[in-house]
């Protein structure tokens, strides 16, 4: 294999930090460059050179992007937020490598959760029925108001006594009890569904904390994907969140048109989704196929450990000597 080199970007969370450590397992020859808007983060050792950009809504993320691309002969970005997502969709002729997004009328779908809802009620495909706070009139018994753009599970509101407070910023949703399920799916330069995962999840900060492979709800959800696929045009990795009910009805909620946070999870029970965008995007190679297995994961805290270093202002890297305790 040729020596290739991928942008990972918003190393600084969890989901970029999965990116780079499933990519580090398949033992490719790849040099993994990081970026994130914060200089010092958990997830600079696991690069081999880090850069500091703007925002992606800023004017100047795009220039920068593709001048780490342009000087550093960069062959692939896989973007770990629903931002970069978007402008990168809407910019990608402005860049000199490949890029792992989906075009840019599905980016802004789901980029906002509202007309995630308006796209799939047009194509009749099941998502929990949301409004506008200024059209909201008691509809629901119970709702959950949250940003149209919120990042991970923040800046959330349940059964709020009024609404008036609330700017068309925000959406007013049904509000659902159950388990909740996080879908990971992959969609091939075909149009195809290659494969997905179902897991059962608990959420701790934003972010999942503990989960398990659920397969009960397999047949419903593959019929949902199917129908999402059919009425946009997802590429690569994707992630559909549900909530399943006690009488066992799937409620979609939300749908993020990246690689999600359990991605260094779920390559451990059989779906390798970052595998597969490498295979796709960077060797045109033929996918591998998902294989599923049973497990369970929680997730726990470590520290990466800089000794002999005054501060954190010469650490970039993985070149800085270090360990993880």
């Amino acid at each position: 294999m040729d020596q290739k080199r991928v942008l990972v970007t918003g190393i600084g969370g969890n989901v970029g930090q999965g990116i780079i450590r499933n990519i580090r397992s398949l033992k490719m020859p790849i040099e993994i460059f990081g970026c994130n808007t914060v200089k010092f983060t958990a997830g600079n050792h696991l690069c081999d050179k880090f850069f500091e950009v703007p925002f992606a809504y800023d004017s100047l993320y795009i220039e920068a992007i593709e001048k780490i691309v342009r000087n550093h002969k960069v062959d692939l970005i896989i973007p770990s937020t629903d931002y970069e997502v978007y402008y990168l969709s809407k910019y990608q002729n402005q860049i000199s490598c490949m890029i792992a997004v989906s075009d840019l009328e599905t980016a802004e779908i789901y980029l906002d959760k509202y007309k995630s809802y308006i796209h799939h009620e047009k194509h009749g495909i099941p998502f929990a029925k949301a409004f506008l706070p200024s059209n909201y009139s008691q509809e629901f018994s119970e709702t959950i108001v949250k940003p149209r753009e919120g990042r991970g599970s923040r800046g959330l509101f349940f059964n709020p006594s009024k609404f008036s407070g609330f700017s068309d910023e925000y959406m007013v949703q049904e509000l659902f009890k159950g388990n909740e399920i996080t879908t990971a799916f992959y969609v091939n330069r075909n149009n195809e569904l290659h494969g997905f995962i179902n897991l059962e999840r608990t959420l701790e900060n934003g972010a999942t904390n503990q989960c398990r492979v659920n397969r009960k709800y397999d047949k419903k959800l593959e019929e949902i994907l199917m129908k999402i696929i059919r009425h946009s045009n997802i590429r690569g990795s994707a992630n559909l969140q549900s909530i399943a009910t006690i009488d066992g009805d799937i409620i979609p909620f939300e749908v993020n048109c990246r690689i999600s946070g359990t991605n260094s999870i779920r390559s451990n029970f059989g779906f390798e989704d970052v595998k597969y965008t490498i295979e796709e995007y960077l060797y045109h190679l033929p996918l591998s196929n998902p294989k599923i297995i049973n497990g369970v994961a929680i997730r726990i805290m470590m520290d990466v450990i800089y000794t002999e270093q005054e501060d954190s202002s010469s650490i970039l890297d993985n070149s800085v000597k270090h360990f993880i305790f």
